[in-house]
């Protein structure tokens, strides 16, 4: 029973609304894992990245993996707590009604959240440091970066989110910095390549955060914060959505053209066929009640960005791992 609800929390970020949440599980929702795939697949591409180039290394591989997504979770319980701190998230607003908050449902108390938070910090710092010490000195630059921009988010005195540069932050963490950083890691060098192909992937995640703030849209409007959408108007976000989705593709195909990518990375194209149900979803209005069974509902237009985000991920990931398998054996 326990593995069923832990197994729907990594799924949904939610929680089945039947009997007491464990420790574990209020954890788990708390640092909303079902994101986590993303992560995971910026470093991949950094990785296979170095594989396809003929480098390699299991252990640096591990901890930026498990680094990384330590940072996403930290991530994603600062979020939480200083969009509670700035008044946003209330009981009324999106983020609280599609999983419980940490703070706002009672989950954790403001003190537990941050003890979290400097737990899962500490650890990251640890790996930093053997990183640094073993690699080189790439490894701090990359990890503060990260943090400091994933930290003034929402947090103030920058507050990226709440002045329409939140999308841009969200590009540079899960494309140059995750893959770039990955890269650094295995090879111990850096090239511009590998800063062109962290391109792809970084849009379609910028895509995911531009469908959550559009269902946010109304709310963020109200309340005065300023993410894209609300900077640039509904319908051109929707636009803008579309055009990165298609860009997407457009520089995977150019940099396979040019060799920089593997000529199989070209399977992404597979991934296509969702663009059309992506698309006609983003050009109609959003339901008035929820689908049956759908999951993360007031949220709806960031779920169908993630639905595509998985599939073209997936692709690209497949594309450069068939690359690194045929250079391997012909």
């Amino acid at each position: 029973m326990l593995l069923k609800r832990l197994n729907h929390i990594i799924k949904t970020c939610n929680v089945k609304s039947e009997g007491k949440m464990t420790f574990l599980e209020k954890w788990l929702v708390s640092v909303r894992p079902c994101v986590f795939s993303m992560t995971t697949t910026s470093v991949l591409i950094g990785v296979l990245y170095a594989l396809y180039e003929g480098k390699y290394n299991i252990i640096n591989t591990f901890l930026a993996l498990i680094g990384l997504i330590m940072a996403h979770a930290s991530n994603n319980l600062i979020n939480d707590y200083f969009d509670w701190k700035l008044g946003t998230d209330d009981k009324d607003y999106p983020r609280v009604k599609y999983s419980p908050h940490p703070i706002v449902s009672g989950i954790l108390s403001e003190k537990q959240l941050l003890t979290g938070f400097f737990i899962l910090g500490l650890a990251e710092l640890s790996i930093m440091i053997y990183l640094w010490l073993n690699v080189g000195k790439w490894v701090p630059i990359f990890a503060i970066a990260g943090f400091l921009i994933s930290l003034f988010y929402v947090a103030p005195p920058l507050k990226l989110k709440y002045e329409g540069l939140g999308e841009l932050a969200i590009f540079l963490i899960w494309g140059p910095l995750i893959t770039a950083g990955s890269y650094y890691i295995i090879t111990g060098g850096l090239n511009l390549n590998v800063f062109l192909i962290s391109i792809p992937y970084g849009l379609i995640v910028t895509n995911v955060l531009m469908g959550k703030h559009l269902d946010k849209y109304e709310k963020d409007k109200e309340k005065g914060v300023k993410t894209l959408p609300v900077s640039l108007g509904f319908k051109n976000s929707i636009l803008f959505t579309k055009i990165i989705t298609i860009l997407f593709f457009v520089s995977v195909i150019v940099l396979s053209i040019l060799k920089i990518l593997p000529i199989y990375c070209l399977i992404v194209l597979i991934a296509a066929d969702r663009i059309f149900k992506f698309f006609k979803t983003l050009s109609q209005p959003k339901p008035k009640e929820a689908p049956e069974n759908f999951p993360i509902w007031p949220l709806w237009y960031v779920a169908w960005a993630f639905w595509f985000n998985k599939k073209a991920g997936a692709m690209f990931v497949s594309g450069l791992l068939l690359g690194v398998i045929l250079k391997v054996f012909i």
